[in-house]
């Protein structure tokens, strides 16, 4: 008996951890709400303080609250694994649902030999059961997916980007009649990640891989926290800037990838890279300078809409380049990663909009717009069957096909929002998006002729004598 509660001590301190770090937290929440503002009212939630300050800059208040409801996973999270380094629990905890939990979380290694957590284990075809090689499609069978992939993509993604704009900028009616907007862009990129994380999951458990799962789960949480950043950002510059402009600012995002690549890879890069990253930028000053909304007129609400896509781009460069460095080291599949990563973002989003009261909110505004519940239901539909397409489409014709199939998406998104919502665009704004364009597939031609030379140079060189 003795030996029993002395096994169970180790759980009961990682326990005391989160509840602890819990109540320190929820401490500091009630001091943020005093200072907002909020002390005698008991019945108004932090969230919406935050949404009633009427400052240029409240976005930096939501963005601060946002961070420190992350916390609530993060202080856990770093005390656990400094606790379970410094005793080797894993080595001697007993082997509980506890145990296999924090063992899957910091070695990824479910079962309890002693292998290397760093190693990917492949199965070999013998160990595969009823792989079979798929035979080669026809030339009908090509176009035909080539079709499937192109749409697949194209209607997902147009429809989540207007669904985007319209969540974020327009009003929605409630049964008496009142007008008033859905302002809570944490709330929506938690449905997001929450239904692609079903899906991901769902869709692992019907087609298990050929490929062992042996990442530890925390390297998700870096990609993840980076993720839902750039989602956020995603979402409040829709409120400074036109969905035209955040579209091409996208375009924009393969020089942050290119920066994040030199500073966390010391990747080279060949001369066109550069050129067309230039050309890019050239082509987004010369839209920036020629596209106008009378609504976003003022200087400081375009630095700031400008300032909110150049995070988004930061945050999304380092998690291209994140998640590439797991695919290296671990080997994980796409769709593991893709069920990862959506983990995470879920854990961290419902556990930040679980201390501001943001679910209550969120939810009381539902219940008033049901055209709001339809829009948000198809918007989350779309991002992850988007991300299915995704990968299929890498998949089956490769990422550069992909990328000319993202781009055409990107110019028709552009269009589709200036017909909906009516956004003027002048003449050097049209050009300045056939720059971008332009530089794109330029880029596109120039790598695959590229990949051509160094496959003949390769197959021209000289066997050498065994």
């Amino acid at each position: 008996m003795q030996i029993y509660k002395m096994t169970r001590v180790p759980e009961l301190i990682i326990c005391s951890f989160i509840v602890i770090s819990l109540l320190v937290i929820h401490f500091f929440s009630d001091l943020l709400r005093a200072s907002l503002g909020g002390f005698y009212a008991h019945d108004v939630t932090l969230s919406q303080l935050v949404e009633a300050q009427s400052s240029e800059y409240a976005w930096l208040l939501k963005l601060l609250v946002n961070c420190f409801g992350y916390s609530c996973v993060f202080v856990p999270g770093y005390l656990i694994y400094k606790y379970v380094q410094r005793t080797n629990y894993l080595e001697r905890g007993q082997k509980s649902f506890l145990h296999t939990a924090i063992n899957m979380c910091i070695t990824g290694n479910s079962s309890y030999d002693t292998a290397d957590p760093n190693h990917v284990t492949l199965l070999t075809d013998k160990e595969r059961p009823n792989v079979s090689v798929a035979p080669k499609r026809t030339s009908s069978q090509e176009a035909f997916q080539l079709l499937w992939c192109f749409g697949g993509l194209m209607v997902s993604y147009l429809t989540w980007g207007v669904l985007q704009e319209k969540i974020m900028t327009q009003n929605y009616q409630n049964f008496a009649g009142e007008s008033s907007k859905f302002k809570d862009s944490q709330f929506l990129v938690f449905s997001n990640r929450f239904l692609a994380f079903i899906v991901a999951l769902a869709y692992l458990q019907w087609s298990p891989s050929a490929t062992r799962h042996r990442a530890p789960l925390y390297k998700y949480s870096y990609a993840s926290f980076s993720n839902i950043m750039s989602a956020w950002f995603q979402y409040e510059a829709l409120k400074f800037v036109s969905f035209p402009t955040q579209v091409l600012a996208k375009s924009c995002k393969i020089i942050p990838v290119m920066l994040m690549g030199k500073i966390m890879s010391k990747t080279k890069y060949e001369n066109y890279e550069y050129v067309t990253a230039l050309l890019i930028s050239l082509g987004m000053i010369f839209f920036m300078g020629g596209s106008s909304d009378s609504g976003k007129a003022s200087g400081v609400t375009t630095l700031t809409g400008i300032f909110l896509l150049s995070m988004y781009m930061v945050f999304d460069s380092f998690t291209a380049n994140w998640q590439g460095s797991l695919f290296k080291s671990y080997g994980m599949t796409s769709l593991q990663m893709m069920c990862g990563v959506n983990l995470f973002s879920s854990i961290f989003t419902g556990a930040s909009l679980s201390m501001q009261g943001g679910f209550m909110d969120s939810l009381a505004f539902a219940t008033e717009h049901p055209k709001f519940v339809f829009d948000m239901i198809i918007l989350s539909i779309c991002s992850a069957v988007g991300q299915l397409f995704i990968y299929h489409t890498i998949d089956v014709f490769g990422p550069v096909v992909f990328t000319i199939i993202m781009t055409l998406r990107q110019a028709a998104a552009i269009m589709l929002s200036c017909f909906i919502y009516q956004h003027s665009i002048s003449i050097l704004g049209i050009f300045g998006v056939l720059i971008v364009f332009v530089a794109i597939f330029l880029r596109v031609y120039c790598n695959q002729r590229l990949r051509l030379a160094r496959k003949r140079a390769e197959a021209n060189k000289p066997k050498m004598a065994v």
